[in-house]
């Protein structure tokens, strides 16, 4: 006999057959082996049937063996005392006779849970040969544990061939002595009935708590991918504010700086004025950053909660471009909702402006000087913003990899949104890059 193969049982009948309930006990996630609440007398016998039940599941072999060698020496102990007689139809059956089908009975059990229905069938001739002579030993209630284990692993259909098994042996005895059919046929079939629902319902319950063991490992599989992807997305959006925080302002800063080393030559007052933008820029980067940096550092209670820019920032947006020497003109199209677009939308809108004329910034060129349109167009149900330039169309850092389109295409993907950017078409009448963004004003089926 294998371990991997060892059952449980319950009670005088099945002690071993619901071990597998301490390996559930040991399995993560589970809280059957716990003890809170009860009585001390329960919770100390709730703790002795797990040491059992954890020893059998380590060595099943030694407690099969324990269990056959009791039954063997109960029943030879009722042949040798003669108790069997005092409930034989025919007490004068052979003494040795009596001892090789009591032992016959009992031997079988070590392989009640590999081979349950073999062993049955090794049985069903000596309860057959018990009936028919009238013995009767108590050692024939043996094959009800038997049955406890057919009905506890095997098929539905697999009880009807035990039932066979144990009522053909009764029914030929009946027959045999006419007057004893309820002492010899009704106990049996009434154990074999008992014994197959208790079967029945130890497997239901087994499988039952194996289904809300294998459920609570898969939500916490589930909980742990959840808090992942949780991470990621909340990993992602922190990089795309630092990029559209830290990119534009340098970018700003860096065209300042640009236009402050030209002008001081020739004009000392304009190269003050951009040192003066560039400080002013620098703040306002550091102030962001800090804000930022404050909440994922902070504790939510106590972290500054400026609001994020919106719409109504996008002038205060334009000017810093303007300063930093990129000439940019708004142009509003329809009329604006009554209820104006949420706050996310709105700062989502406002991010793809900033990243666009950075961009322009960055990759437009100077030769010649670039310039910019940002069209704001209201319709029933969407908003369309258009970044336009006049800068190179060419832009290789965009092409190849770069995170501010791939940022902007995220945000607009928050809210079912769809943005477009690439050069000018060949039919317009200058070259450059645009950006398109449609967003939905209010929520829609992604």
């Amino acid at each position: 006999m294998t371990p991997g193969a060892a059952g449980r049982e319950d009670g005088h009948v099945t002690n071993d057959d619901e071990s597998g309930a301490q390996a559930r006990h040991n399995a993560p996630g589970t809280t059957s082996g716990n003890t809170s609440g009860t009585t001390p007398l329960t919770g100390h016998i709730q703790r002795l049937l797990q040491r059992v039940r954890a020893f059998d599941v380590r060595r099943p072999v030694v407690w099969d063996g324990l269990l056959t060698t009791s039954w063997i020496l109960f029943a030879v102990l009722d042949v040798t005392s003669g108790g069997w007689r005092t409930v034989a139809i025919d007490p004068n059956v052979s003494g040795t006779l009596v001892l090789l089908m009591s032992v016959a009975f009992s031997a079988p059990l070590l392989w009640r849970r590999t081979h349950p229905l073999a062993v049955l069938a090794f049985m069903a001739p000596v309860s057959l040969v018990n009936a028919w002579s009238g013995a009767v030993i108590q050692a024939a209630f043996l094959q009800e544990i038997v049955v406890f284990n057919i009905a506890l692993r095997l098929p539905g259909r697999s009880l009807a061939w035990a039932g066979a098994l144990v009522a053909a042996p009764l029914l030929a005895g009946a027959v045999h002595h006419p007057h004893s059919w309820d002492p010899l046929t009704v106990p049996h079939l009434w154990a074999f009935a008992l014994s197959a629902l208790l079967g029945i319902v130890v497997r239901t319950r087994k499988e039952y708590t194996e289904a809300l063991v294998d459920r609570a490992h898969r939500l916490e599989l589930e909980r742990d991918q959840q808090a992942q992807l949780a991470a990621a997305a909340e990993r992602t959006r922190i990089a795309r504010e630092m990029h559209d925080i830290i990119g534009h302002n340098l970018s700003v800063i860096t065209g300042l700086a640009d236009g402050g080393a030209y002008a001081a030559a020739k004009s000392p007052e304009r190269a003050a004025q951009a040192l003066e933008a560039i400080g002013t820029t620098s703040r306002q980067a550091l102030t962001e950053l800090r804000r930022l940096l404050g909440v994922l550092r902070d504790h939510p209670a106590e972290a500054d909660r400026t609001p994020q820019p919106t719409l109504d920032d996008m002038d205060e947006l334009l000017t810093g471009v303007r300063t930093a020497g990129l000439p940019v003109r708004l142009h509003i199209r329809g009329t604006p909702p009554s209820a104006p677009p949420t706050a996310g939308r709105q700062l989502t809108i406002y991010r793809v402006v900033q990243e666009a004329l950075t961009n322009t910034l960055k990759h437009g060129g100077t030769d010649p000087s670039p310039t910019a349109d940002v069209t704001l167009t209201y319709r029933a149900t969407e908003l369309e913003a258009v970044i336009t330039d006049t800068g190179a169309a060419a832009r290789h850092g965009l092409e190849c990899g770069g995170q501010g389109i791939t940022g902007m295409r995220e945000r607009a993907s928050l809210y079912d949104g769809t943005l477009e950017a690439g050069p000018l078409p060949d039919s317009a009448a200058v070259t450059g890059w645009q950006v398109r963004l449609r967003l939905p004003l209010e929520d829609t089926p992604s």
